[in-house]
């Protein structure tokens, strides 16, 4: 079975019933098996769900209710516990059929290394992508304490996929210092610290192209998301990370799937981290599904 007995019918508010029908589908990776300190993301896609609950369907922001934006979720994955590299398969076989369907994926992690096949399987289809990374770390090490599948590695895998000079990253602000080298050196844009301005010089240089957007939670500083299995002090607000979700979906870009990673809730009693989650997933499905 692809998607996982326990789901127990936990969907996205306003989620379609049918995904022949819908041009976005939403989907769980719940996957933490690499972390390198605290566990806890494979719980995360189910929590922003529940928190989407709270939500209004109607964002201000924008100007558009949900109703207007045709999304189904499908739940998620079924991932073999303690298995990154079958899990890392099924999930980029799966972003394969959703491609094939003309849907646009939109991924809850899970840690960050699930991105990494989504991203493959992006790249046969647009290969000319490009890819915004929003995040607190680099994750440019080409391995964690031998392990080369980490969370720590998915931004360097995608350097070597796609060429570093089509990588962004921002908001960066943890990392070794040979993965700030390696950013200076092979000619990926880096913004250290801050997100929202450098990344408004950046859009108008990839108008019209495919661009896949991967934000982190622990971007935010951990007054805005304590659930998170690596804070780091420092961090933006949620309505920095409004904004820039905002500049992404009015630039000219071809926006051609999206995903939020990282969301921990169990070091959360609060919530507010799956709440703040569920608000940015509910802006990016108005935002950038057109």
């Amino acid at each position: 079975m692809r998607f996982d007995e326990a789901y127990s019918g936990k969907v996205f508010i306003m989620s379609r019933a049918s995904e022949e029908a819908a041009k976005a589908v939403i989907f769980g990776m719940p996957m933490d098996w690499t972390v390198s300190f605290r566990p806890g993301s494979r719980f995360g896609p189910n929590r922003i769900r529940e928190a989407s609950i709270g939500l209004e369907e109607y964002s201000p922001y924008l100007d558009r209710h949900l109703e207007e934006v045709r999304y189904h979720d499908a739940g998620d994955l079924l991932l073999p516990f303690g298995n990154p590299a079958r899990s890392l398969d099924i999930i980029e076989g799966y972003l394969e059929e959703l491609l094939d369907k003309g849907k646009f994926p939109l991924g809850l992690g899970g840690e960050h290394l699930v991105t990494w096949p989504v991203i493959k399987a992006m790249y046969r289809k647009y290969p000319d992508l490009a890819l915004i990374h929003i995040d607190a770390h680099a994750d440019l090490r080409e391995e964690y304490e031998g392990e080369v599948l980490s969370h720590s590695t998915p931004v360097r895998k995608a350097c070597g996929l796609i060429g570093p000079e089509n990588v962004y990253s921002f908001g960066i602000r943890s990392g070794m210092r040979e993965e700030f080298q390696f950013a200076e050196m092979s000619g990926m844009h880096m913004s250290k610290f801050e997100v929202l301005e450098p990344l408004k010089e950046i859009l108008p240089e990839l108008a019209g192209r495919p661009v896949y957007v991967t934000v982190d939670i622990d971007v935010l500083d951990p007054a805005y998301a304590p659930g998170t299995g690596t804070a780091e002090a420092g961090g933006i607000s949620s309505k920095e990370l409004l904004a820039s979700i905002h500049a992404i979906a009015g630039s000219e870009l071809d926006i051609v799937g999206a995903d939020l990673v990282e969301v921990a809730p169990v070091y959360d009693p609060t919530e507010k981290t799956p709440i703040a989650a569920s608000k940015f997933v509910r802006e990016m499905l108005l935002g950038f599904v057109k």
